[in-house]
């Protein structure tokens, strides 16, 4: 659609620039992602030079008809991107040009493509953000709904992946509901300071034209504008704190996605996960591969990766504006497409997710889960110290342990050999429901404590 012209941004040189520095300067394929956000700004921006008498409204009225039709070019798949164009900005103001004449070159008075890009970078964000916001919380909710059906199935709490108390699945999983309402947290407040408009900024200075920078913004949904201009060109820090919350969000799922891979595993088969979410061996025709949950940590990894590069692109550059700014949105837009596929994934593997019971609660009991519960037995109705309790309790299990016996399983008398205070209330003390429902500390396992929280949580979800 758009003809072949000279780059009209080069004729200061007296040579074309050489194919690999075309290849390496072009980021076209990078941002154009972001055409209907440029769009969206370049409108508002022609408003505001007519509404300021910079430019007449018919000019306004040609560039507006003129983007709104490029838009429409691009949404249908007829635009053809340039490459010799360099990038979003100036591939739409070629097109403009094409079909509204020299009023096109009107639009560009008083911004620069330095504070263009900032704008159209933040206007994608704050949509996107709105959008994981969005997954986030539906994730929560399955998790709510997982944990309700499963407040009396009983799994073994591990510190050091060795079993430790028992606690409530449900308990478990609302332990990520927290962690993702803290994501929830970190995006909100990336968005809001993101929310300024950097528009009117210029290439770095500002402008000798009379603009209305707190006209844009309102156009625009910007809560205010930015206050300086060299730190509005040369900030990136929404993007380093995108991908941080990003970031935190994939380790948040790669850790559940590990210990879903742990449980599902036929050594452990601790849960089963749905078809719909597993793959096979191209020569084990008995494999069900857990490979939506291995894909969500490698992804973390990705993620974690783009933070880091952001990270070492911003460390050393000067104020302003750096061509090394380009490369950010290939990381911000990686970033977001990787988060969004995982959160998806999380939900369709959480929603087919069944506990085996059995082989929960036997592990449960063969770990001696509930030795921690007979020590604080021995404290409460014995005059020992937490200390004694605890190295008394050591020896029990040794004891236990060495003639493969359980703790329930030890009768009175044996119990007593080692303290004669030593009473049948403590069957039930170690029971496994008794284990868990004694923790009823604030924000512990116990099954009255667990339905409060999903509770607490079902009213945050409200808000």
């Amino acid at each position: 659609m758009s003809s072949k012209k000279s780059n009209k941004l080069r004729k200061r040189f007296k040579k074309e620039a050489s194919n690999a520095f075309k290849s390496i300067n072009s980021s076209i394929e990078i941002d154009k992602f972001l055409y209907q956000e440029d769009i969206e700004s370049s409108i508002a921006h022609a408003k505001m030079l007519a509404t300021q008498k910079i430019i007449s409204n018919t000019d306004y009225s040609k560039i507006s008809t003129g983007l709104k039709k490029i838009l429409s070019e691009i949404r249908s798949g007829k635009f053809v991107f340039r490459d010799d164009l360099e990038d979003i900005h100036m591939n739409i103001e070629n097109r403009l040009e094409e079909l509204i004449g020299k009023a096109a070159g009107k639009l560009h008075t008083a911004r620069s493509r330095n504070d263009q890009v900032v704008t159209d970078v933040k206007l994608w964000m704050k949509k996107d953000i709105e959008e994981i916001l969005k997954k986030i919380i539906k994730l929560q909710k399955i998790i709510i709904k997982k944990s309700e059906s499963n407040i009396d199935t009983f799994l073994p709490g591990m510190t050091h992946f060795q079993t430790a108390q028992p606690v409530s699945f449900a308990h478990h999983l609302m332990a990520y509901y927290e962690m993702f309402k803290r994501d929830l947290d970190r995006f909100e407040q990336t968005k809001t300071r993101l929310d300024q408009n950097p528009l009117g900024a210029g290439a770095l200075a500002g402008t000798s034209f009379d603009i209305n920078r707190k006209l844009t913004s309102k156009l625009l949904g910007f809560r205010e504008p930015t206050k300086n201009s060299l730190d509005t060109v040369s900030d990136r820090d929404f993007i380093m704190d995108y991908i941080y919350s990003s970031s935190v969000c994939s380790i948040h799922m790669s850790r559940l996605a590990e210990e879903i891979i742990l449980w599902s595993s036929d050594l452990i088969n601790f849960i089963s996960i749905g078809d719909d979410v597993m793959s096979s061996s191209s020569i084990m025709p008995q494999k069900k591969n857990p490979d939506a949950m291995e894909l969500v940590r490698a992804k973390a990894s990705i993620i974690i990766s783009n933070l880091s590069s952001i990270q070492n692109i911003m460390k050393g550059l000067p104020l302003t504006y750096s061509k090394d700014l380009q490369e950010d949105k290939s990381l911000l837009e990686n970033s977001s497409t990787n988060l969004k596929l995982s959160i998806d994934c999380m939900i369709d593997v959480i929603k087919s997710l069944k506990p085996n019971k059995k082989n929960m609660e036997n592990s449960l009991k063969s770990g001696f889960s509930n030795a921690t519960d007979l020590a604080d037995w021995i404290v409460k109705n014995i005059n020992y110290s937490f200390r004694e309790s605890h190295g008394l309790t050591a020896k029990i299990v040794n004891f236990v342990e060495e003639r493969g016996m359980k703790l329930d399983e030890l009768s009175l008398s044996e119990y007593q050999e080692f303290d004669k205070n030593i009473n049948n209330s403590v069957y039930n003390a170690i029971s496994l429901q008794s284990s868990v429902d004694n923790k009823k500390s604030f924000g512990g396992t116990s099954r009255s404590e667990v339905k409060k929280m999903i509770k607490l949580a079902k009213k945050e979800l409200l808000k």
